[in-house]
């Protein structure tokens, strides 16, 4: 496979940080090529969100260029990649609890991981960041770990009721806050011309579906250019229908 990379960061229009943050990487391997990318969105409501998120996506970085070559030579599995992304969450978490602990507060961070390797997607899910697919029509591939989804799930609340209701950004869990942690893990199969999208919920909050398949359509990407381009289209669209919160996204495209 081969694979386009773009992605945009925007602090939005009523924070003074922007606590998102983004890892892309394609790698050349005798196993061919590899990409993987992850979204972290540090929470807003506590301190130091931005911390939460660097060190999240600084670990992931860390993972992919130490942890994952010895995962690939020796056969990549599901399985033997949620025990290896499992410990590396909970070093995450133990890692941010000892710095809340020493500077008496608390801070968090939602993540976001997809790898593309071979044909076959992986990806790791913590909190209401998300990953789409996008071919003839978008995909939600993950499902977000907050109070109206559950709610959702329950049947006590429509999906419409929750794209509206006060306490949408609660969090079930994220790395940082949460005594433990148990992601979500997610797979299936990789068709060329796929359009993998991952953001932060300030990326999608105002935008529908439809707008998202108009920008990010396979048929219309042509180049990274392009991608960046359709990025900033809709984060600015976001902006304009008075998005507060910061807006992250990052396209892989598998050609």
């Amino acid at each position: 496979m081969e694979y386009k990379i773009a992605a945009h960061t925007d602090t939005g229009i009523r924070k003074s940080k922007n606590q998102d943050g983004i890892l892309l990487n394609v790698a050349h391997t005798d196993y061919g090529n590899v990409a993987f990318g992850a979204v972290c969105d540090g929470m807003g409501g506590l301190h130091k969100g931005e911390l939460a998120s660097a060190t999240m996506l600084r670990m992931l970085s860390g993972w992919f260029e130490v942890e994952f070559p010895e995962l690939l030579y020796r056969g990549l599995h599901m399985e033997t990649l949620k025990e290896s992304w499992n410990h590396l969450i909970r070093r995450a978490n133990e890692k941010l609890q000892r710095y809340e602990k020493r500077n008496s507060f608390r801070m968090g961070t939602t993540m976001v991981s997809v790898l593309l390797a071979g044909k076959t997607y992986y990806i790791c899910n913590v909190g209401d960041s998300r990953v789409y697919q996008i071919r003839k029509q978008v995909e939600l591939l993950t499902k977000d770990q907050t109070f109206v989804q559950q709610e959702i799930d329950s049947g006590r609340m429509t999906f419409e009721e929750a794209n509206t209701d006060t306490r949408r950004n609660i969090l079930l869990q994220c790395v940082g806050a949460s005594h433990k942690i148990k992601p979500d893990y997610y797979t299936g199969t990789i068709e060329s011309g796929t359009v993998f999208l991952l953001c932060s919920d300030g990326f999608r909050h105002m935008v529908k579906e439809e707008e998202l398949l108009e920008s990010l359509t396979p048929k219309n990407i042509k180049n990274e250019y392009g991608m960046k381009k359709s990025l900033l289209y809709l984060t600015e669209l976001n902006k304009s229908r008075m998005e507060t919160d910061n807006i992250s996204s990052a396209l892989i495209y598998v050609e």
